[in-house]
């Protein structure tokens, strides 16, 4: 290769490139064994594929960096100071997620630090820490899903009143967790958290609101389920 275009690359610490592409693929490797813990333990709710990619991507990214910073100080503050210019936008839904985000990027910079034991150790354990919390969630849960319940009713009705005398005796579970008007004035509309008694499928139940007078809409949606 050119002198010219070796010269600007020589300063610092020499690192074999061999040495950067092996420790990339072995982030990538657990960044995709982080994927597939989320992607298998969070199986019941309604992920797409975008945030496993992330957590994967993300890996391999934090590694990246950790082999640009090295024992340089000035580069770790360099770096904070350009990412703090970034903005996410992105909600994460659940603290459990926001927990995958931190477990990439600590894999990330123990593999590029070259400490994949600790990466290979703390997998090991969250894996298993993931599956005695999956465990013990199928022991404590009920048969029947909970679901969040909506209801549109004209101004004139008592939402509650409707909704407990019509339903309430087919609900193990019932909570308000909003009500409100529509977007017109001319409504109202309540959401409840509810688990149906076993048997009582969500098509019966919202046939049998349906049926009341002064009830003008029914939704009933699987909780860890988002619709666009």
């Amino acid at each position: 290769m050119p002198d010219f275009l070796v010269a600007p690359f020589a300063n610092g610490p020499h690192v074999e490139p061999l040495d950067v592409f092996v420790r990339l693929l072995s982030a990538l490797f657990f960044g995709a064994l982080i994927g597939g813990i989320y992607k298998f333990t969070r199986r019941e709710l309604n992920t797409s594929l975008q945030f496993p990619t992330t957590l994967l991507l993300l890996c391999v990214l934090i590694a990246m960096v950790t082999q640009v910073i090295g024992d340089n100080i000035a580069r770790a503050f360099s770096l904070v100071g350009a990412l703090s210019i970034v903005r996410f936008r992105t909600v994460v839904r659940d603290t459990q997620d926001t927990a995958y985000v931190i477990f990439a990027v600590i894999v990330g910079m123990a593999v590029g630090a070259r400490s994949v034991w600790v990466a290979s150790i703390g997998l090991g354990v969250v894996a298993l820490a993931e599956a005695l919390l999956m465990l013990r969630a199928k022991a404590m849960s009920s048969p029947e899903p909970e679901y969040i319940l909506k209801v549109r009713t004209g101004l004139d009705c008592d939402l509650d009143g409707i909704v407990s005398s019509a339903i309430g005796p087919l609900l193990s579970e019932r909570e308000l967790i909003l009500m409100g008007t529509g977007k017109t004035g001319a409504s109202l509309d309540g959401a409840y958290r509810v688990r149906p008694l076993p048997g009582q499928a969500p098509p019966h139940l919202i046939k049998t609101l349906q049926a009341v007078e002064g009830v003008l809409s029914v939704q009933m949606l699987r909780r860890g389920f988002d619709l666009d």
